[in-house]
């Protein structure tokens, strides 16, 4: 029995009792997916379960391996816990197992970043090999292993897997908060509103409460979100404080404040304004925590209920599983104006201190301050969540198979600033019909949606949710409009993330695309060709409140045709693309209709490899074609990016080189090879396909295909069938341009 004193809870001991039940019935599937809240125990759980299963099969020959992600923090907590609830159980480390073996009846945790971590230290290449002979000698000595996943989306990766594999475990038991059900897997689910009950986490979230940017005057001027969401923060620790004090409990509460990743000027601009409201490192007020182990203050216990700290910095998310119930109130800075909150933070701030509620509101619930409109559930909505990840092996007799690849041109030189402006004003002046009044540029730039306000603009949600759930519906609580009159000192911050979301897609310098944005719309550069002529604070507010809209300007005009330039003539480097031998490759498991491709270079390749979601629909017909048609020899899939896969060097309309990896290679049985790609195609006269570069990649696999006389062309599906094009692209597939497919490979 572990040492709880009110014991477990209702639903922990349901969730006990299915673990049981599922890990002892020879009949039952081996693998379970058990999806728990944050704050439900999930820990407890699973040493309770171990508890019982010992006590309930006393003979059986079974050793328990807990796996956890991370970087080595969780799986000691893990242990420690385990040692502290169930002193009486045996715990192992990873040193353990390599010293002595896996012994019957223990636990085992294991860090498993430990072992497949490219360039980790934490153990020899020796000791990795040994790892996998102890677990040899365990099953030679008949050991069996209950495998538990803690944290299992984690652990979607290849090696992970090849780790899992490894224990061939008689039960495996996948926990996680954002646990997706699987339909090859038993599955259970503990409710939220489960755990609410309990106690063990807060009745509800409060998003934004008292944040109120009108007065009967008007509008209240605010200078920064962070100023703002900081001081009703602390206002709100304060009452939480002095309500703790009522009922005469020593608990301070902690207020979390997140920053995007890449957010240091952010970081100082915070500790300044804590230090002007009286909380500093200095008087203990304040704690950080950042990746970088030299980058923490003030942390020595504080995950004590009356730790002094009042104020925790952090970027993204805190360590995997840690725990610190004092935590009130999170406030969360944006990056960007469009940013989404990943809803699983606010699972740092649900746990109740003593695991009890005090019917009291402001005790019972949490508090959110953020600017962030948008909310996900980000591993549950990840596409890629859902799948699994296998290694395939290229069958021997391909092994020779070489195609030349490109490689961008190290010694090219892109066209100068002077030209991308011109592209650029150009690109504006023709799109939206301006003129040289720019006066009269302002009012068609509004007509055509752009924000012409002299403040920046945003918009916050209000209110109470009692679960994740209500989170995730748009039309639960209520938006409200904000704006800021601009400070050009203090909204740097907001300029800069703005520029760096276009840098990006025009390949220039943060410094070049300001100097390109103050050229086009400030009276702060001279220029003769100019759209408007904003002054410092207009200029400001037009980019940061338009900073979306411009950079899918810029996407347009980079991939467009109209404006190309002649260019500088490329010499891409060549090398020697091979088949690689090996591969990882995503699969849903949970396809069981499983059809081995023949045809495939890769052993075992399914189709449970080519399901909706991991390819396109004109993927899934273009492998079926190939599958079926007994002209083909051998087909290869290529991959999205990386050095071991086929790239073709492509130029944009800015003279920036990019890399395009073609789907496809197919091999025929007379010989000829027909390189493929794929794009989306029409229905019902609408176009499918999402790659605006389509054009510019076209020409360059043309010519690609002209210098090597290889055969090759662009595929689109229409009314579930194939379509070739390698002479003129055109988006409308109803030109003869588009030939069926099979008339031709």
């Amino acid at each position: 029995m572990i040492l709880l004193p009110k014991g477990l809870f209702d639903f922990q001991e349901d969730s006990v009792s299915y673990l049981i039940e599922e890990s002892t019935n020879i009949n039952k599937n081996k693998t379970i997916t058990m999806k728990s809240p944050t704050g439900s125990g999930k820990t407890v759980i699973l040493i309770a379960y171990i508890d019982r299963y010992l006590e309930f099969v006393p003979n059986d020959k079974s050793v328990f391996v807990w796996l956890t992600p991370g970087s080595g923090e969780l799986e000691e907590q893990s242990k420690e816990k385990m040692e502290k609830l169930a002193p009486h159980l045996r715990t192992q480390d990873m040193q353990d197992v390599l010293n002595d073996g896996f012994n019957v009846g223990t636990t085992t945790f294991i860090n498993w970043e430990q072992v497949t971590k490219k360039n980790n230290r934490s153990i020899t290449e020796n000791e990795r090999k040994n790892l996998f002979e102890q677990i040899a000698n365990a099953h030679r000595n008949g050991i069996n292993f209950i495998v538990i996943i803690d944290e299992e989306h984690s652990h979607n990766t290849a090696k992970a897997q090849d780790i899992i594999n490894a224990f061939s475990a008689k039960t495996i038991i996948r926990v996680s908060a954002t646990a997706k059900k699987n339909p090859s897997f038993n599955w259970y689910e503990i409710k939220e509103e489960e755990v609410i009950q309990s106690g063990l986490i807060k009745k509800a979230m409060y998003i934004n409460e008292g944040l109120s940017l009108n007065d009967e005057q008007g509008e209240m001027e605010i200078s920064t979100e962070s100023e703002v969401l900081l001081k009703l923060a602390d206002k709100k620790r304060l009452e939480i404080l002095k309500e703790y004090e009522n009922l005469g409990k020593n608990i301070r509460p902690l207020v979390l404040i997140q920053f995007p990743s890449s957010s240091d000027v952010q970081i100082k601009q915070v500790e300044k304004q804590l230090s002007d409201m009286g909380y500093s490192y200095e008087n203990k007020m304040v704690a950080k925590w950042m990746a970088d182990a030299s980058d923490k203050i003030n942390l020595e216990g504080i995950e004590k209920e009356n730790a002094y700290p009042s104020f925790l910095l952090i970027k993204q998310a805190i360590a995997t599983g840690w725990d610190c119930p004092r935590s009130h109130i999170l406030v969360k800075l944006r990056e960007k104006m469009d940013d989404d909150f990943e809803i699983q933070t606010i699972g740092r701030i649900r746990r109740m201190p003593e695991a009890k509620h005090y019917e009291k509101e402001i005790l019972d619930c949490c508090y959110l301050y953020t600017f962030d409109e948008k909310y996900k559930e980000t591993v549950i909505n990840n596409m890629d969540s859902s799948y699994e990840v296998t290694k395939l092996f290229l069958k021997p007799q391909y092994k020779s198979f070489q195609l030349p690849k490109e490689n961008r041109d190290l010694d090219y030189d892109s066209v100068g600033v002077a030209d991308v402006y011109r592209l650029i004003y150009n690109y504006f002046m023709d799109t939206y019909k301006l003129t040289t009044d720019k006066k009269k540029n302002r009012d068609i730039l509004r007509t055509h949606g752009f924000e012409m306000d002299n403040r920046i603009l945003g918009e916050y949600r209000q209110g109470r949710f009692t679960t994740y759930k209500e989170l995730m519906i748009r039309e639960k609580g209520t938006y409200r409009e904000v704006s800021y009159a601009v400070n050009t000192h203090l909204h740097g911050i907001d300029m800069m993330h703005s520029i760096d979301m276009m840098k990006k897609v025009v390949k220039m310098s943060h410094e070049n695309v300001r100097a390109v944005l103050l050229s086009l719309f400030s009276n702060q550069v001279r220029k003769k060709q100019k759209l408007l002529n904003l002054n410092k604070s207009e200029w400001y507010a037009f980019i940061i409140n338009n900073a979306s809209r411009i950079r899918d300007d810029f996407r347009t005009l980079v991939a467009g045709s109209t404006y190309q330039m002649q260019g500088i003539e490329i010499n891409p480097k060549i090398s020697t693309f091979t088949l690689p031998e090996e591969d990882f490759v995503k699969f849903d498991s949970t396809n069981l209709h499983i059809e081995e491709y023949l045809t495939n270079v890769y052993r075992n390749y399914t189709s449970q490899m080519t399901v909706s979601g991991l390819r396109s629909t004109s993927e899934q017909l273009f492998e079926l074609y190939c599958e079926g048609n007994s002209s083909v020899e051998w087909v290869y899939k290529n991959g999205d990016t990386g050095q071991q896969y086929l790239s073709i060097v492509y130029l944009d309309r800015l003279e920036n080189q990019w890399l395009f990896y073609p789907d496809y290679i197919v091999k025929l049985k007379d010989g000829d090879v027909w390189i493929i790609e794929t794009k989306g195609g029409e229905v019902q006269g609408r176009s499918k396909n999402i790659d605006e570069r389509s054009e510019i990649k076209f020409k360059a696999f043309k010519n690609y295909a002209s210098k090597n006389n290889l055969n090759w062309g662009f595929v689109r599906d229409k009314d579930q069938n194939l379509f070739l094009n390698n002479t003129t692209y055109t988006e409308n597939m109803n030109n003869v341009e588009w030939r069926a497919l099979k008339d031709i490979l």
